[in-house]
């Protein structure tokens, strides 16, 4: 591996990070409050840390596939490490495992935290927590690319972050990577700032407006409040998130076409039509059971319906009610859409929607050539395109190691934790799939903090897992990794 190029990026991710913390910092400075100091020395400390990397290494040759996943990992993993100073630094979080924790959520957009009085902490680092969904909504190391000299290789650090979904799907719009990160990066950014004037327009104050734009474009979950979004109780407000955590699910490719007139692409677009299948089907199964059932009245019962299922199919993880006391039969609807995710190449997480079509459709052509067409060729199509085969392979190892991550980690939850089995269960899965709360012990009205440290650090690394889309983090356990 080339460690003087690696030791050049990560300096940079560094200084990014602590030049980022300028904006809690202003908001710390605004509301007086006694976490300044906290924020203001992180940032000073990381940024010069991070200058004697990128300068004493700024001649550093171009980065190969290997570094790319090796950045991958050990930059989130560097980056969650620094981002967590401020929290222990000011008291309000004095274990490094549960403020490691705490940002590792953030920045893997998974939402879980182990606050348990979320509204004790002061403005300016609750606006570092939920800048946090911000950073890395997009993925922190794409900010970085744009940073890096043209040529040194950014294209293999958008691999390793990459889901297996957009290599799939060929996003790839623009010739130049760097160019490809800005666009992608001024359509995140128009996004979350048209979200929140719409919520000042609906009263909702600018601070809180920009955190939780921050946590749904990004499809994260940090919310100020305790109480999530609920603490509003306020129609207006779920409506325009529901709108844009939907469209975090999007993938962001269909941004760029739709600005450039291209409008017929996105009825093309194979998965952004089971994407609006599947947010219709279980919306409106969801709703009609709460509806029937009389937990609500029908319009409450769409907009609770509605709002839920969008959070946790797009692995937002905002709640505005408590849905373990909604029928078993709601329940068990959320809880298949545990295991979706949206599109590839959206700010979400997950098994991801495109796998499942390849997966549906490859399963169709071998049970029509094994029944009706022996002598048959039936090529798999996406996008009005053939797949390779390699490709739907791909897919279904990814499916298939997912749901082995699962099971073997309700297994060492289980183990380390003596916890009970659907918490057990529930932990990994709402970490692994970035949602932030499940069922049971780790529910909407219960948090992360009850468990081990060992446990935590577990999870942390579920939630990396998932964010990087598993092959990027569990390849640098391969021996032959680390040989030339």
């Amino acid at each position: 591996m080339n460690y003087t190029t690696i030791a050049n990026v990560l300096g940079k991710l560094l200084i990014v990070t602590g030049s980022s913390m300028i904006f809690p910092l202003i908001c710390s400075l605004y509301y007086a409050e006694a976490d300044l100091s906290a924020i203001g020395m992180t940032g000073v400390l990381t940024v010069l840390l991070g200058l004697p990397l990128w300068w004493i290494f700024r001649h550093a040759s171009r980065l190969n596939l290997k570094d790319g996943f090796f950045i991958a990992v050990f930059g989130w993993i560097l980056i969650s490490a620094v981002s967590a100073l401020p929290f222990m630094i000011h008291g309000s979080i004095p274990s490094f495992t549960d403020a490691f924790f705490e940002m590792m959520s953030g920045y893997t957009t998974s939402g879980a935290t182990i606050l348990e009085d979320i509204e004790a902490l002061p403005h300016g680092l609750l606006f570092w927590r939920s800048q946090s969904h911000l950073l890395g909504g997009m993925g922190f190391l794409t900010l970085t690319i744009i940073f890096l000299p043209h040529g040194m290789g950014g294209v293999r650090i958008f691999r390793a972050e990459s889901s297996p979904g957009q290599v799939i799907t060929r996003e790839k719009f623009i010739p130049r990577n760097r160019d490809t990160m800005i666009w992608l990066w001024g359509i995140y950014i128009f996004l979350n700032l048209v979200q929140t004037m719409l919520l000042c327009f609906g009263g909702m104050s600018i601070f809180d407006s920009l955190c939780h734009s921050f946590g749904t474009v990004s499809t994260s979950g940090y919310s100020p409040y305790n109480a999530s979004i609920g603490h509003y109780n306020n129609a207006y407000f779920d409506w325009i998130i529901i709108l844009f955590m939907f469209l975090g699910g999007m993938t962001f490719m269909l941004f760029y076409h739709m600005a450039m007139g291209n409008w017929r692409l996105i009825g093309r677009n194979t998965e952004f039509r089971w994407y609006l299948a599947l947010v219709l089907f279980f919306c409106a199964g969801v709703s009609l059971i709460l509806w029937t059932e009389q937990a609500y009245g029908f319009m409450d019962a769409v907009r609770y319906g509605t709002f839920q299922v969008i959070s946790i199919l797009t692995t937002t993880g905002f709640t505005t009610a408590d849905y373990e006391l909604w029928p078993n039969s709601a329940q068990m609807l959320l809880l298949l859409v545990f295991f979706i995710g949206a599109c590839a190449g959206s700010t979400t997480s997950g098994i991801k929607i495109v796998h499942y079509v390849l997966i549906c459709k490859f399963g169709i052509a071998a049970i029509k050539r094994i029944f009706f067409s022996p002598m048959a060729v039936m090529s798999v199509r996406l996008n009005q395109r053939p797949v390779d085969d390699q490709v739907v392979h791909l897919a279904i190892c990814y499916f298939i190691v997912n749901i082995f991550l699962i099971l073997v980690g309700g297994c060492v939850m289980t183990l380390t934790d003596d916890m009970d089995i659907a918490t057990a269960m529930s932990a990994v899965i709402a970490t692994l799939m970035n949602i932030g709360p499940g069922f049971a012990g780790v529910g909407p009205s219960h948090n992360y903090a009850f468990i081990s440290d060992i446990g935590k650090w577990y999870l942390s690394w579920n939630m990396l897992v998932g964010r990087l889309e598993m092959f990027s983090a569990l390849v640098i356990f391969y021996p032959s990794f680390w040989k030339k």
